[in-house]
């Protein structure tokens, strides 16, 4: 069996070995030409895989390390015998991890309480709903919004609220949906011109899902017109040619890395060795193939001196800081891809373990994760 791995998968190297013979690539140099005689792909999000790359060639399988499909074309590869999977809900603790940390980053710059805001979470699936029980434990009022989740479940209890609610209620809207470009809950564009227009609390925004989900043209006339407050964006149109205008704007910009830490990663690369396991019946348990989560450098949090006020935030910025990715990439946009490719992947809250926390703080950080 021959197989094609992007070169940038963490944790794949030495494990894909048991399945077949390997090449590696960089995600951007999977074309036609390199895939034609590959059985299996294992990709990311930087090539489309669609009838241009894939007509005429053998491929069967499809993994994406990745929790979204927006990169494929599912309806050729289901209309021409290439299997497709990906990883669902893989790297939820991460993006949970950046949008914490971001929260207490902007809370201190426009000195605010996260406690005394509302937060309205679209999109509440795996990534949503890590975030949505993190922003719980933080003491903000939660608002859904989710109609696919809504149709199928009902509403008991009023769980969820429409998009005219979350507009006109919340300081703060996170994006946590997929690209949809087509049918009934299409979500390209959907924060776009007439979403800021409806907003009545020039509320901050993030987007840490797919860029295409915002208008980023529309985003940035929000921000000259002073309907947003505050912009937090990882994920960009065009990728990797982002526009340099709105990163200028923004309060918090990365390269699409909300999700990257070892433990997302890892987990991805475990759920796609699964998929290949399960494709082609092959009885392997991929944990024993692959190396262990390399530890943090600094593993251990000393909170001795630190107010208990900013105890909760010093643990989770110790874990993880936007604004270092946010410098770099403002600095350098043209390395977008570059960033991304060679991100140095960070551990999630579990991999801590925290010192002398004030008592009033211990549980949250145990609740979030942490080791007290």
């Amino acid at each position: 069996m021959k197989i094609l791995a992007d070169a940038h998968i963490p944790y794949l190297k030495g494990a894909i070995e048991h399945f077949g013979d390997v090449e590696y690539l960089p995600g951007n140099q999977f074309t036609k030409e390199t895939i034609k005689d590959k059985d299996v792909l294992i990709v990311r999000t930087v090539t489309y895989f669609g009838e241009e790359i894939l007509a005429g060639s053998s491929v069967k399988l499809i993994c994406s390390a990745t929790i979204g499909y927006d990169h494929i074309d599912t309806h050729y590869c289901d209309t021409h015998g290439i299997a497709w999977r990906t990883a669902p809900g893989c790297n939820a603790g991460s993006v949970e991890q950046y949008v914490t940390a971001s929260l207490l980053l902007m809370a201190e710059k426009k000195g605010f309480e996260l406690k005394k805001k509302t937060i309205g979470i679209v999109g509440v699936g795996n990534v949503g709903s890590k975030v949505e029980a993190a922003c719980k434990k933080l003491g903000m009022h939660v608002l859904l919004n989710d109609p696919p989740r809504e149709e199928h479940e009902g509403n008991a209890n009023n769980m969820f609220v429409d998009l005219e609610t979350i507009k006109r209620k919340s300081d703060i809207i996170t994006l946590h949906t997929p690209l949809t470009k087509t049918g009934k809950y299409k979500t390209w564009h959907l924060v776009d011109e007439f979403f800021f227009n409806e907003l009545e609390n020039n509320p901050i925004l993030i987007n840490s899902c797919r860029g295409s989900v915002t208008d980023n043209n529309a985003w940035k006339k929000a921000i000259k017109e002073n309907r947003v407050s505050g912009s937090i964006i990882d994920c960009w149109e065009n990728e990797p040619r982002i526009d340099k205008e709105l990163l200028g704007m923004a309060d918090i910009a990365t390269p699409h890395v909300a999700g990257y830490s070892a433990d997302g990663k890892w987990t991805a690369t475990k759920m796609t060795l699964e998929n290949l396991c399960e494709f082609f019946h092959f009885d392997i348990d991929p944990v024993k193939l692959m190396p262990p989560i390399p530890p943090p450098p600094n593993p251990i949090i000393d909170l001795e001196g630190v107010s208990p006020e900013k105890q909760i935030r010093h643990a989770v910025l110790h874990t993880y800081n936007p604004l270092k990715e946010t410098k770099a990439l403002k600095n350098s946009p043209e390395k977008f891809y570059y960033f991304r490719s060679h991100y140095p992947l960070r551990r999630e809250y579990k991999a801590y373990t925290v010192k002398n926390a004030h008592p009033a703080n211990a549980d949250l950080l145990k609740q979030l994760g942490f080791i007290v």
